[in-house]
């Protein structure tokens, strides 16, 4: 007799099937895309009249400049600044999300909809709001705080990055918050009330009861942001402080430039993005998982 295929190999073949569509689709578009971004980064560019694949002096000329360095760390402070700071409200707004309050259905649908406005409007809210002789200087200045707009401390267009940090948490924090509300409500808080009928106080209950189950959560929610930020182009081009510029711009600049040949070395740029971002990427979930086994999960 043939052999038989068992319920669960059918079920997983069924599943593979059903996933084959979606998963051929990424790998030609996105995994050729990667493979053409690597080769052209070393060289194979024949469309410009270069072909010395494989070539690492691009890479060479990139890493061995300073202020490739100033950029990485510009890109990875604004990164790690705005995805922290998103956490952090966007967990403290999800916590709070699952307790009653008088209006909180009509809150749930308000606090949503920087999800639905792109990236773009977020930046030009905070041109109006956060420029001098915006809406915050002018009311500043209205209530006597300084003499006029003008003399508002400047918030945009500087190397610290508020701009570019305020319209990434703006913009992430409902994000953190759907994520984090979403494993609340699967958890119930039948964990958290047994705790403190046992004499759990609140601080206890959050950093023993219940973070260890919204961990998940926050982590996906991390990576997501983390990856976003880093690649990040607009807000930084347009809120920016000029010279020396993140990575994205810095990439932009070489896409941009007359000499079409260093688009090969913009290209460099945007693999090293890649590289780095993975690199950390890959780090902070190693180091997840190793959390979870050491708290006996698996």
């Amino acid at each position: 007799m043939p052999p038989t295929t068992s319920p669960d190999a059918r079920a997983r073949l069924w599943r593979a099937a059903q996933l084959a569509p979606v998963l051929s689709v990424l790998v030609l578009l996105f995994g050729g895309a990667l493979v053409l971004a690597l080769a052209q980064s070393l060289g194979f560019a024949p469309w410009f009249g270069v072909n010395t694949f494989p070539d690492p002096s691009y890479f060479g000329s990139l890493w061995g400049s300073a202020d490739f360095w100033v950029s990485l760390g510009l890109t990875l402070a604004y990164a790690l600044a705005a995805t922290g700071l998103a956490l952090i409200l966007g967990t403290a707004l999800a916590l709070a999300l699952v307790r009653a309050f008088r209006g909180q259905r009509l809150y749930k649908y308000i606090y949503k909809l920087p999800l639905m406005i792109p990236y773009t409007v977020g930046i030009a809210l905070a041109v109006l709001m956060l420029g001098n002789g915006g809406m915050v200087s002018r009311l500043a200045a209205f209530v006597g705080l300084i003499d006029s707009p003008g003399e508002f401390p400047r918030i945009l267009n500087t190397h610290y990055g508020w701009g570019i940090i305020a319209v990434y948490v703006w913009k992430q924090t409902p994000f953190v918050a759907l994520s984090v509300y979403a494993v609340l409500l699967g958890i119930g808080r039948d964990t958290s009330e047994a705790a403190a009928i046992l004499g759990a106080n609140r601080r206890q209950i959050f950093w023993r009861v219940t973070l260890p189950q919204i961990l998940p959560g926050i982590v996906s929610a991390a990576l997501i942001c983390f990856a976003f930020n880093v690649g990040a182009f607009e807000a930084p081009f347009i809120l920016g402080g000029g010279y020396p510029d993140t990575l994205p711009v810095v990439a932009w600049r070489y896409f941009n430039d007359a000499d079409y040949t260093l688009q090969i070395q913009g290209m460099a740029v945007v693999v090293s993005i890649a590289l780095v971002a993975g690199l950390i990427l890959f780090a902070w979930l190693a180091l997840y998982r190793w959390q979870e086994r050491r708290m006996g999960r698996r």
